[in-house]
């Protein structure tokens, strides 16, 4: 994958501007595609990133290759369903870095490619609890440090609110409840000088998408190579978003560049569809 690591992202900001230069950022959802290029790219522009994710071992991961490239990190492990856990997350944040200036929900959970008739409603109730209720959870329970710092909340959606299929039809309930919940959130913190967004990618090329286009070329006895042009056709750029431009939009909506942007979505998706 090209471009990609801390190493890369740091020579890409060379010279640049540090939109993030002093400030703390917890990314929750830390796994190895889009989580960690989240963090890495935050690490980049300057922050000092607090990782948190339920597996232990892809935190220490990601924070010892920012900290290789001379970054400051937090590893906690984090259920983002459980009150205590959330609520220890924040109060080791702020123990170690002293503040917090803006909040990441990146949690995910896989979608059930299956259509709602045929998905069970466990799952269901499994998505809207991590992906709704978890991202609520976070941001209630950062807000009033968020508002010290007039700090921002990033929310990670995904393009299944612009289309229509069957087999997302479970995903994209939970990803319009978080869209819904974010633009209520962006109104209800908005006095506080907290501002709330969205940042909606499409397909994302990385090593999970590979996997998935492997199988779908094996299932129809074609190439990962004639799929990913197949899928790359539908977009303007004629090509997939990888992992580190979308965080680099989440940079943007967290840093003080986007001061005056609040309760809207971002589509990072190279053009695939116009919001």
């Amino acid at each position: 994958m090209s471009g990609q690591g801390p190493e890369a992202a740091a020579e890409r900001n060379h010279g640049g501007p540090s939109l993030l230069a002093d400030k703390v950022v917890v990314v929750s959802g830390v796994g190895p595609g889009l989580g960690r290029s989240i963090c890495t790219e935050a690490a980049a522009a300057g922050a000092k990133v607090v990782l948190a994710a339920r597996t232990e071992s892809r935190l220490h991961e990601v924070a010892a290759e920012i900290e290789a490239a001379g970054g400051q990190t937090l590893s906690v492990p984090t259920d983002i369903t459980d009150d205590a856990a959330v609520a220890n997350l924040l109060a080791r944040t702020v123990s170690t870095f002293g503040r917090v200036d803006a909040l990441v929900n990146n949690a995910f959970s896989v979608p059930s490619m299956k259509s709602l008739e045929r998905t069970d409603f466990q799952q269901i109730r499994d998505s809207l609890d991590l992906t709704v209720l978890g991202g609520l959870r976070m941001t209630k329970t950062f807000a009033d440090e968020l508002a010290k710092t007039k700090g921002a909340v990033v929310m990670i959606n995904s393009a299944a609110i612009r289309h229509s299929e069957p087999r997302y039809g479970s995903y994209k309930l939970s990803k319009a409840a978080l869209l819904a919940m974010s633009q209520t959130l962006a109104t209800e913190l908005g006095p506080k000088g907290i501002r709330v967004n969205t940042i909606a990618p499409g397909y994302i090329w990385s090593d999970q998408l590979k996997w998935y286009f492997g199988k779908v070329a094996a299932k129809y006895g074609t190439t990962v190579e004639q799929v990913y042009e197949q899928t790359a056709a539908r977009s303007d750029l004629k090509r997939l978003p990888e992992p580190d431009e979308i965080a680099r939009a989440v940079v943007f909506l967290a840093s003080d560049w986007a001061s005056a942007i609040s309760g809207q979505t971002l589509d990072v998706n190279c053009g695939e569809y116009h919001a």
